[in-house]
């Protein structure tokens, strides 16, 4: 059985950084692509970042583009998602989700096709 655990959420001030992990237990993580997205309160869940099996294809929703970095660290079974310059419409729960068929590709975007999904990660910006 596969289980995604996220962890470093957290309250933090606008324009402070934030790392999330998401360790991946049960199957080896080399053969997925692995995302994360964030839902807000009143708001449906959105893509935030994702990374094919590889590492080699990043993905970014418009709204981190230039501000969030997504990594892997496969001998870990470990992905990561370093937020800069939070601002409060980043407040969110943050999912770590994995999809087994993990080629790259636009694709990787979409919640459809995820097979296996964390609990969630709570992050809060505010001053």
């Amino acid at each position: 059985q596969v289980q995604l655990t996220e962890s470093g959420g957290g309250l933090v001030q606008p324009g402070d950084s934030l790392r999330l992990s998401c360790v991946v237990s049960g199957r080896t993580l080399t053969s997925f692509a692995m995302g994360w997205f964030r839902q807000a309160p009143g708001k449906e869940r959105e893509f935030v970042a994702a990374v094919s099996w590889s590492g080699g294809s990043k993905y970014y929703g418009d709204s981190v583009k230039g501000r969030f970095t997504i990594s892997r660290d496969n001998n870990k079974n470990t992905v990561y998602l370093q937020m800069n310059n939070l601002s409060p419409e980043d407040t969110a729960v943050y999912y770590c989700a994995a999809r087994a068929n993990g080629v790259a590709g636009p694709h990787l975007g979409r919640m459809e096709g995820y097979d296996f999904w964390g609990q969630g990660t709570q992050v809060t910006v505010s001053s």
